[in-house]
């Protein structure tokens, strides 16, 4: 029987950029609740992490119609609601699964875990080709890092460029996920802006909602204008991040 492995859906409703997008209608179901059955199809164990503010409990209700398990810890400190969550569940290690990434590659997250334990790792990084933009798969962690990092930074701070503080932990073994086939396709996957949104349903309109990254590669390629959408989203993205930092 193949190994369940658990993620953890990071997700709150107080996004800026384009409010509520984790609610977004995305097809018959919500942004979250797709995150949520991508992971059952991909037999992946979903634990939604949101937050104890009162506008997430629209949140924790989805999570119980859809019978996952779920935690709600500091607003502001996602280390901290990282490592109580962890605690809370007894989790030796874990993958990050964004709710901003409906169409994560569920195989590639189950190679990261794998290749956090095969290589005895404190942190296995996306490929270069996810971080670019494909947003294919997220991060995967020894519990005893994060719990080491909740330590050090215990207090109500604001920790979403989480990076900034998990360096401040040495030594740390970090590597990235290797790939398989490096192909320069250009495509953003990622949900922050409305046109993110658009090119996300064209997706999962043209496709289906349970479409395999092979399947949206092959998209992208077929009609290499595609990615002009949102692809300009990219350097808005990382202006904002540095400015922000």
């Amino acid at each position: 029987m193949e190994k369940l492995f658990s993620g953890i859906i990071s997700v709150r409703t107080s996004s800026t950029r384009l409010p509520k997008k984790c609610l977004l209608k995305f097809g018959d179901n919500t942004v979250i609740e797709h995150i949520i059955d991508r992971c059952k199809n991909y037999n992946i164990e979903p634990i939604l992490c949101t937050s104890t503010d009162p506008e997430d409990d629209i949140l924790i209700e989805i999570a119980k119609e859809r019978k996952i398990k779920f935690f709600r810890g500091s607003l502001l400190n996602k280390g901290k609601r990282w490592s109580d969550c962890a605690s809370y569940f007894s989790l030796k290690e874990f993958h990050t699964i964004d709710a901003d990434d409906p169409f994560f590659d569920g195989t590639q997250m189950k190679e990261s875990i794998e290749y956090l334990i095969d290589t005895n790792s404190d942190v296995i990084t996306p490929t270069k080709t996810s971080s670019n933009g494909a947003a294919s798969v997220g991060y995967s962690f020894k519990s005893d890092l994060i719990h080491k990092v909740s330590e050090k930074f215990n207090e109500e701070i604001d920790t979403e460029y989480i990076w900034d503080f998990i360096n401040q932990i040495n030594p740390i073994k970090k590597l990235t996920l290797p790939e398989k086939n490096i192909e320069k396709i250009k495509m953003r996957l990622t949900l922050d802006y409305e046109e993110d949104f658009l090119i996300l349903n064209m997706v999962r309109l043209i496709l289906g909602k349970e479409a395999k990254r092979d399947e949206i590669n092959d998209l992208f390629k077929r009609n290499p204008d595609l990615h002009l959408i949102n692809w300009f989203r990219n350097e808005d993205y990382l202006k904002n991040q540095s400015k922000k930092k």
